[in-house]
This record gives structure tokens, C-alpha cells and sequence, in this order.
């Protein structure tokens, strides 16, 4: 503009605008905390009650899973053994749910209703279906009673079983806690695996050695199946998959793998021909698949309780669309 336009006698020129993709003179801030507090309210459940419910749930579900199998090939005290075992496992569990939510009467009020979009919900009505034909199916079992009625309680249980193994991971993956909604994908597989060792090593601890070949087999497949769910898990979790391998989370998961590994390496070498073996191999399949639950569960307050495993996450998904805008 010149000085005939502004009456200045100086020759004023306007700045040229900003383009896009020019570098800012401040840093982008960068938020990582709400004053070093958790952005997320850690969960409130207790460890030994929901923990244990998970895993409790697991031994019961796919233990029915192994009862009706043990039922049809014959292997009838195998059959009968883990009808009562998950009779007892899916007792506990429900026990120690109920002791975790204080008030007795809450289960049942959960069943007032049915919500498909609710995973508690949903599962509330898998235990409430499950629990009664576990009962069914146990109790002709061991009185021989009923025949008829037990064939139709050991399927029924059997069906529900694998829901019941696995619904805990999608209620617990429905959350915002970091190292659990992050691998909403493969934690069912993750519980469903563990659920299979665990009711492999009862039937190795209660059946007779004779009866044990599925049991066996089927050990090696879960802990095959737990390693390659949990790794692919950490793979898409990131940085947060380092509250699985950190702290108490990672001293239960490295423990969870050697148990795991351990009790299907000697069930399958020595369960056929030595019950101590297989009584071992059981115990440690048991306690391999109680550990998973136990860290996972203590890897997801973790990751609730530092905010980075909850802000890192969004700022990196972030990114690309800042970056496309620039």
C-alpha cells in the first residue's frame, strides 16, 4: 500500500499469510497427567474375590466342557470327577462375586432385566443358566439317579461352558483400564486358554491315569494356545503391554508360563504311566492358570493407576490425524 492510500509516507506491505505445514514457534503442548494423578479411577473390585472369580469361573466352564467329552468316550470316573469339580469351582466363583459386590441381593437384581449390550448383564444370565445344570449334571452323576436328565444337564453345562470360561475377559475388557480394553481382542482367547489348563490339570489331579490321554493332549494345546493369545495381546497393547511384565503383574505372568509349560511338558511325557507325575503336572496347571488371572488382573490396576498408560495411548492414535491437518 503506498503513502497516497495510508497518508504515512511509508510504504506499508501486509505480512503474507501462514501456510499450511509451516513449523510452529511453540512446542505443542504436551499433557500427561491431571497433576501426576490418574486420569482413570483404578478398579474398585478386591483381587482375591474377582481374580479368584475368574479363574474359578474358568476351572468350572471348561471343566463341563471335559466332563461331557470324558462322558461320551467312556472315561466315566474322569466324567464324574469333574462334574463335581465344577459344581464345586462355579459355587466358589459365584461366592466370591457375590462377596465382592457386598450385598447378596445385588445378583439377583442383575436378573431383573436383559441387556445384550451389557457384558455383566450377559454374563449374570451364562451363571444363572450354568450354575443349575452343573448342579443337575454333578449330582445324577454321583447318585447314578436320573440318567436321562444328567445326559441333558452334562450337555447343557457343556455348552455354556466355554461362555462362562471367557465372558470375564469381555466384562473386564469393557472397561477403560489400559491393559485390559487395549486387548479387547485376544483376552477372550487368553482366559479361554488359561480356563482349559486349568480344568486339564483337575482332570490330570482327580481322574485316573488310565482315562488321562484327552486331558493330556488338551493341556498342550492351551498352553500353546495362553502363549501365542498373550504375546499377540502385548503386541497390539504397546508401551502398556509393560504393566504385563512389570511389577507384581510381571512376577505372576513369568510364574503363570513356567507352570503352565511345566505342567503340560510332564503330563504329557510322564502322565500316562506315573499318577505322582500327573498329579504334579495337574497342581502346576492349576496353579499356572490361577497366576494368569491374578496378574492380568493386577497388570490392569497398574496401568490404571500411572496416567502415561492411558494418555500415551490417545496421543499416539492422535498423531496422524494432526499430522494429515498439517
Amino acid at each position: 500500500m503506498s503513502d497516497s492510500a495510508n497518508g504515512s509516507g511509508q510504504d506499508v506491505r501486509r505480512e503474507p499469510r501462514k501456510r499450511r505445514g509451516e513449523q510452529l514457534m511453540v512446542p505443542r503442548a504436551e499433557f500427561e497427567s491431571y497433576y501426576g494423578r490418574p486420569v482413570i479411577k483404578a478398579p474398585s473390585w478386591g483381587a482375591r474375590d474377582i481374580a479368584g472369580y475368574f479363574f474359578l469361573g474358568g476351572l468350572a466352564g471348561a471343566g463341563s466342557v471335559i466332563a461331557a467329552g470324558a462322558q461320551l468316550t467312556g472315561r466315566t470316573t474322569t466324567a464324574t470327577a469333574m462334574k463335581v469339580s465344577s459344581l464345586a469351582a462355579v459355587s466358589l466363583s459365584a461366592a466370591a462375586l457375590v462377596h465382592d459386590l457386598g450385598v447378596p441381593s445385588r445378583f439377583p437384581n442383575m436378573l431383573r432385566v436383559f441387556k445384550p449390550t451389557s457384558p455383566m448383564s450377559v454374563g449374570s444370565w451364562f451363571l444363572a443358566g450354568y450354575g443349575p445344570a452343573a448342579g443337575t449334571a454333578a449330582v445324577t452323576a454321583v447318585t447314578g439317579r436320573l440318567p436321562r436328565a444328567g445326559a441333558a444337564a452334562t450337555a447343557a453345562a457343556a455348552l455354556l461352558g466355554p461362555a462362562v470360561a471367557s465372558y470375564t475377559a469381555v466384562l473386564a475388557a469393557d472397561t477403560a483400564v489400559p491393559a485390559w480394553h487395549g486387548a479387547h481382542r485376544e483376552l477372550p482367547y487368553v482366559f479361554a486358554a488359561s480356563a482349559t489348563a486349568a480344568a486339564s490339570g483337575m482332570a490330570l489331579l482327580l481322574g485316573p491315569v488310565h482315562e488321562s490321554a484327552p486331558a493330556r493332549c488338551a493341556a498342550v494345546l492351551a498352553a500353546g494356545a495362553e502363549e501365542v493369545a498373550t504375546r499377540a495381546a502385548e503386541r497390539r497393547l504397546g508401551m502398556v503391554a509393560e504393566t504385563y511384565r512389570q511389577g507384581q503383574a510381571g512376577t505372576l505372568l513369568r510364574t503363570a508360563r513356567l507352570l503352565t509349560a511345566t505342567g503340560a511338558a510332564t503330563g504329557l511325557l510322564l502322565g500316562h504311566r506315573s499318577r505322582p507325575a500327573a498329579v504334579l503336572a495337574g497342581l502346576a496347571l492349576l496353579a499356572g492358570s490361577a497366576c494368569t488371572r491374578f496378574g492380568i488382573f493386577a497388570a490392569g490396576v497398574a496401568s490404571a493407576e500411572d496416567p502415561k498408560y492411558t494418555v500415551a495411548p490417545q496421543l499416539a492414535a492422535a498423531k496422524p490425524s494432526d499430522e494429515a491437518e498439517s
